[in-house]
């Protein structure tokens, strides 16, 4: 027996698995029906406790040929952990994947309730615990603070192209004959980067070079790379002064691609505004509508904060918005050849709905305008 306990005092008794020990995060949910494994790998997860809202989870184990990076979560929150999952490509069980990386995990909790508590009073801090605690201030005074530099590699790494029949189809990686054309040279500074995005990029036929996060813009230029990509990462976009520093520098002198957290430190850079939602967008179902028309994508997203639409007013053009709350999904900013977007084409497991962005980053690259696009 074990409990789950909420920082307005709410408490969940459920079972224990995974990993021993007490653990207190930023409590939030995520949607998706599959993707536990990436889910638990995405390093935009760091500081907080997850809870999936599909019943049944780790029914077909796990994988480490899908992870996304290292696991930053800190704890897990299911209604059901599969024992016995069936799937020709499972290595081991989800208990055993959250007891060697110390994350401690819940069972046997409505997570149905604690779902709509979240969505009427909003995110809130938690606990595992084996017992209830009488005071409740380590919960309350929780705070999810400097997981970027955490979230990030420490070094420069380099993943050249990986040219496959399995490879993205499009104009701008491949010439009529099926042949190969000249690829890019792409910097992606690493935010806490998902490996799929470097994927994505290798697949049409970009060299990709990962910067740390504490590089300087300088450092990256050196480099004359191509485009630069911005990675999606955890925590309060705001925070990241040094960060946000080196894209002011950046922005304008190379073709920039920003996802979910470079979305949001861009749009700072460039004198914009983030606030954090009242309990986010996570899960592979998420409804994105292309500004000025009612062209809809099914998108994956992980964020907890947004990017204030009338704050970036005559810096930027809104590309994408939210079907469902409106808020802002994605800005252009046609002069300094650079767009952002804040959920995941590179999604995996998710919607490939919004794939072809890479490939506008791609001809963006290769100087073609929109027009030409």
């Amino acid at each position: 027996m074990a409990y789950l306990v909420l920082s307005n005092k709410m408490v969940f008794e459920g079972k224990r698995f995974g990993a021993p020990g007490d653990s207190v995060g930023e409590l939030v949910f995520t949607t998706g029906m599959t993707g536990y494994i990436e889910t638990l790998t995405d390093p935009s997860y760091a500081g907080q406790i997850v809870m999936q809202t599909f019943p049944l989870i780790g029914n077909y184990g796990i994988i480490e040929e899908d992870f996304e990076g290292v696991p930053l979560v800190k704890g897990y929150v299911v209604s059901e952990a599969c024992s016995f999952p069936s799937n020709f490509r499972s290595e081991y069980t989800l208990d055993e994947f959250l007891k060697k990386r110390g994350i401690c995990a819940l069972q046997g909790v409505d997570t149905r309730e604690i779902t709509r508590i979240i969505r009427e009073e909003g995110v809130m801090n938690a606990k595992i615990c084996d017992e209830i605690p009488e005071d409740f201030s380590e919960i309350k005074n929780y705070a999810v603070k400097d997981v970027v530099k955490t979230a990030s590699r420490k070094e420069i790494k380099k993943f050249p192209a990986s040219v496959s029949s399995s490879a993205p189809a499009s104009d701008s990686s491949s010439d009529s004959d099926g042949t190969r054309k000249k690829g890019y040279s792409v910097a992606l500074i690493d935010y806490g980067a998902k490996k799929n995005i470097i994927r994505s990029l290798n697949e049409r036929g970009c060299d990709v070079t990962v910067f740390p996060c504490s590089s300087s813009a300088e450092e990256i230029l050196k480099t004359d790379p191509d485009g630069i990509m911005l990675s999606n990462g955890p925590g309060d976009p705001a925070e990241n002064i040094y960060e946000i520093e080196q894209i002011k520098k950046l922005i304008g002198k190379k073709p920039i691609f920003g996802i979910c957290l470079g979305h949001q430190l861009s749009a700072l850079a460039m004198g914009g505004k983030t606030a954090k939602l009242k309990y986010g967008h996570r899960g592979a179902n998420q409804p994105v509508r292309l500004s000025g028309s009612h062209k809809t994508y099914i998108t994956s997203q992980n964020h907890g904060y947004a990017v204030l639409s009338e704050s970036i007013e005559g810096k930027g053009k809104i590309l994408f918005e939210n079907a469902n709350d409106r808020s802002c999904e994605g800005i252009i900013y046609e002069k300094e050849n650079c767009f952002t977007v804040q959920f995941h084409p590179e999604a995996s497991a998710g919607p490939r709905d919004t794939s072809f962005l890479f490939d506008k980053f791609i001809d963006m690259m290769g100087g073609k305008s929109d027009a030409e696009r």
